[in-house]
């Protein structure tokens, strides 16, 4: 892969995401990669198994991914902290970041009425993003794991009784109707996906600083006071502007924390590369997480 215009150059288009076809991950892939660019999507059941297969051996692995694609925040939900840990325990690097819109629609068998709808279902926090729409029709709510993986369970069981909150994109590729659209409470509701890389596949894929970057790095402090902000002082010394700070517990240090921090530039800019030799200094632990085009 090489950077042209700020824009990724695929030679290779195995990428993974977590959830059924048609999750909003795979909205998250046509979004960053282009749908026309895309010919080969891999979706798998959980993040671990995302990360997993992205970091195995080629020679064991035929079919590992060449990039994959996972959720990172919600502007509503907030964090999704399992990405934060598995970013963090995994070799992986990030080379790029797009933001999807959520748009909820109400996705019914290609063969079934609306009038006899009696259930919806879908992941719980979509349900939870319809509250209104869902509230004005009464019908029982069931929880399943994945919007997309609802609109599938709707055509293999054949329920013409049954709804499911999900996207367009879940709607079209297993065939089912579109009963009604933007049905969530928050039309302004979008997620932030991250696209990685194995660390071993990053150093055959380098940047360029495109003029509108941000770094992402995973650091640990000594238990002391003062210790985050010194860290963080050799960024606001620099006047680097921070955009993120997350803390996520050490699961062998109870009460101490991993901060994962995105702040604007570019690695391979002077203030940035001094930052992180400074910031090196400053912490316990230090991990770069790459540099890349931001979206927002």
């Amino acid at each position: 892969m090489s950077l042209s215009h700020g824009k990724l150059e695929l030679k290779k288009t195995l990428i993974a995401f977590q959830g059924e076809l048609g999750a909003y991950s795979q909205s998250a892939v046509y979004s960053f990669f282009g749908r026309d660019t895309v010919k080969e999507v891999i979706p798998l059941t959980t993040l671990q198994r995302v990360f997993s297969e992205l970091c195995s051996n080629p020679e064991t692995n035929p079919s590992k991914p060449n990039y994959a694609v996972v959720p990172i925040e919600n502007s509503i939900a907030g964090s999704v902290g399992e990405t934060f840990d598995l970013l963090l325990s995994k070799d992986v690097k990030i080379i790029g970041e797009t933001v999807v819109p959520i748009r909820h629609a109400l996705v019914i068998h290609r063969e079934a009425d609306f009038k006899y709808i009696k259930k919806v279902i879908s992941h719980p926090q979509a349900l939870a993003q319809c509250r209104e729409y869902l509230d004005a029709h009464q019908w029982e709510e069931i929880a399943v794991y994945d919007t997309a993986g609802a609109v599938k369970i709707i055509r293999d069981q054949n329920l013409f009784d049954t709804a499911a909150v999900a996207s367009e994109l879940a709607c079209e590729i297993y065939g089912m109707k579109l009963a009604k659209t933007s049905i969530e409470d928050d039309h302004s509701n979008k997620t932030r996906f991250v696209v990685i890389v194995s660390a071993r596949d990053a150093s055959s894929m380098p940047s360029e600083s495109t003029g509108s970057d941000k770094t992402s790095v995973i650091f640990s402090t000594k238990h002391a006071p003062g210790s985050l902000v010194r860290a963080l002082s050799v960024l606001s010394f620099r006047g680097i502007n921070l955009s993120r700070i997350e803390s996520r517990p050490i699961k062998s240090k109870p009460w101490e924390y991993y901060f994962y921090v995105d702040f604007e530039g570019h690695v391979k800019e002077e203030r940035c590369r001094q930052a992180i030799e400074d910031l090196e200094s400053q912490t316990l632990e230090l991990k770069v997480l790459g540099s890349y085009k931001r979206a927002i």
